[in-house]
């Protein structure tokens, strides 16, 4: 006797809610003091006039049709109505730099853009550099202002087409969606998922060992939907058919406090930075988040101060998750075990909340020294975090990048990190960001940590410098809180107060307004480290 071989591709992510959960909501902050509100019933029945409408544009199977949006429930609808009619989903992120924006449109060939009119005017800007002109339709109900000709309006798209779409037995390892990664090192590169992994990693999302959500749940995915598919959380939610609560381009913490507890939100996800901002808006409110079971925090590693800030002063866990592009994304959580039940608040931030994590089911990890030799699970060696898994890619779209991926069928995550005995592992640091003083390791990501549970600290990167004696020496970077002054002296005695050893301690502070960061929140080091490459300013000694 066999099991049934039922394609695992979108149809199984998508019909599920609308069959079993039409009545659950989808909730959109579209602007200032207006949401928009449907159901599953009426959100699968636009998808599916999105698949006759993309039918109706002559888009080949298998075309590449692209997104330049916020989050919000039309761009849910493009999340399920291009990969349903069999072609293949494209996020484009608006926060990258105009050039990487024209080198991955021009790389994927996108055939159809579907655009925010409030991103217009950064479309047109590309524009005139595009090889191929792919057709534009504008997500709201006109075209907006434009000079690209020719351009529809989505709701003229869907209007009068059937709210039924026969479904296509899709092949699950087909290409469902491409994503390209932010473009730190080198070009950007761009990971195909396929309807097989984008279903297995949404399956796995949804479990205890990960995100968690279920059909009771309501979730707000604050990270964005350009962004490595929210952390794949639309997808999940769908599939189980929980409440969506979507924040549009509103990603200020009052916006997003009110659309938690008005919403009754169970389950949020998002990065350090914006956890930090609804931390102090909470307290300048003086109320809490009844409605959390857990917030997911990931993107970079957050600060412990701010982990025990939200279990002392408001009551809710946050559990810390890694992952990448190259992972679909999400690859651990930080989930205590069973046999940790009795273990005291302390010894579960110290063993395990401060960690990248423990794998998710499926997914296998190790780290190896230079010579590609595994190290043991120790806390203590030190080697390049490898990973494998059905929702790990095997290379990267057009054989970029093939110096990635190992001989024996692993990716090269670029991490630095270290495994615990009970298999939580903790990144240590980026291989080009760890810190060498004079024949010894740095890790800039942990003093960061130490750094933002400062008194007065909003923010603070750590990069190596060059030195002529030692190699390379920290530089500190912080951007102060309002009324705070912060000095090196007084971020040095910090630091060693935590056990930081004296020659580990920064030798330089460079005080800043805000840090510089990524198109997805991560501290950009490679702009710091060119802003900062000269000698220090007066006011830093």
């Amino acid at each position: 006797m066999a099991m049934m071989d039922i394609p695992l591709n979108s149809w199984m992510l998508f019909s599920h809610a609308e069959r079993y959960f039409g009545a659950t909501e989808i909730v959109t902050q579209v602007a200032p003091g207006r949401r928009h509100r449907y159901t599953y019933r009426e959100f699968a029945q636009r998808a599916q006039q999105l698949m006759h409408g993309l039918d109706r544009l002559h888009l080949e199977e298998g075309a590449l049709v692209a997104t330049l949006a916020w989050n919000g429930y039309r761009h849910l609808e493009a999340y399920f109505g291009i990969p349903c009619s069999a072609r293949v989903y494209h996020t484009l992120n608006p926060r990258l730099p105009p050039a990487d924006l024209e080198f991955i449109i021009n790389d994927a060939a996108d055939q159809a853009i579907l655009v925010e009119s409030s991103l217009l005017p950064l479309l047109d800007r590309l524009w005139p550099s595009l090889n191929v002109k792919p057709q534009v339709v504008v997500l709201d109900t006109g075209i907006g202002e434009s000079s690209i000709a020719g351009r529809i309006s989505y709701e003229d798209l869907l209007a009068d087409q059937p709210t039924s779409y026969p479904r296509k037995e899709i092949p699950e390892y087909n290409p469902m969606g491409i994503c390209y990664t932010s473009g730190t090192e080198g070009r950007p590169k761009g990971v195909v998922y396929t309807h097989r992994s984008n279903f297995l990693h949404a399956l796995a999302n949804t479990s205890g060992g990960a995100i968690g959500i279920g059909p009771a749940d309501s979730v707000l995915a604050v990270v964005p939907m350009f962004h490595v598919n929210a952390w794949g959380i639309p997808f999940g939610a769908t599939l189980v058919g929980a409440k969506q609560v979507f924040n549009g381009p509103n990603f200020d913490a009052p916006t997003l406090i009110d659309l938690m507890l008005d919403e009754e939100v169970t389950v949020a996800a998002g990065v350090p930075t914006v956890w930090m901002a609804v931390a102090d808006e909470l307290a300048r409110r003086g109320v809490g988040l009844p409605t959390i079971r857990h917030l997911t925090v990931g993107g970079s590693q957050p600060p412990r101060s701010m982990l025990e800030r939200y279990q002392r002063e408001f009551g809710v866990t946050m559990i810390q998750g890694w992952g990448m592009t190259e992972t679909s994304p999400v690859g651990s959580l930080a989930t205590p075990k069973n046999t940790m039940r009795d273990w005291s608040p302390e010894r579960l931030m110290d063993e395990v909340r401060t960690k990248a994590g423990l794998p998710l089911p499926g997914i296998d990890v190790k780290v190896v020294d230079a010579q590609g030799q595994e190290l043991p699970w120790d806390g203590t060696s030190m080697g390049e975090l490898l990973i494998r898994g059905p929702w790990v890619a095997d290379s990267y779209f057009k054989g970029a990048g093939p110096e990635r991926f190992t001989k024996d069928g692993w990716l090269r995550t670029g991490d630095v990190a270290v495994i615990s005995p009970e298999g939580y592992f903790v990144i240590v640091d980026r291989t080009k960001d760890l810190i060498k003083t004079g024949g010894e390791w740095i890790s800039s990501v942990d003093m960061e940590g130490t750094l933002m549970g400062m008194e007065g600290v909003a923010e603070a990167a750590v990069v190596g410098v060059p030195d002529p004696k030692w190699q390379e020496r920290p530089l500190a970077v912080v951007s102060p809180k309002d009324g705070y002054e912060v000095t090196l002296e007084g971020v040095r005695a910090h630091l060693e107060g935590h056990g930081w050893a004296r020659w580990q301690l920064p030798d330089r502070l460079e005080l800043v307004d805000a840090i510089p960061k990524t198109s997805v929140g991560k501290f950009d080091k490679k702009v710091i480290r060119q802003r900062f490459a000269g000698p220090p300013a007066e006011r830093t000694g």
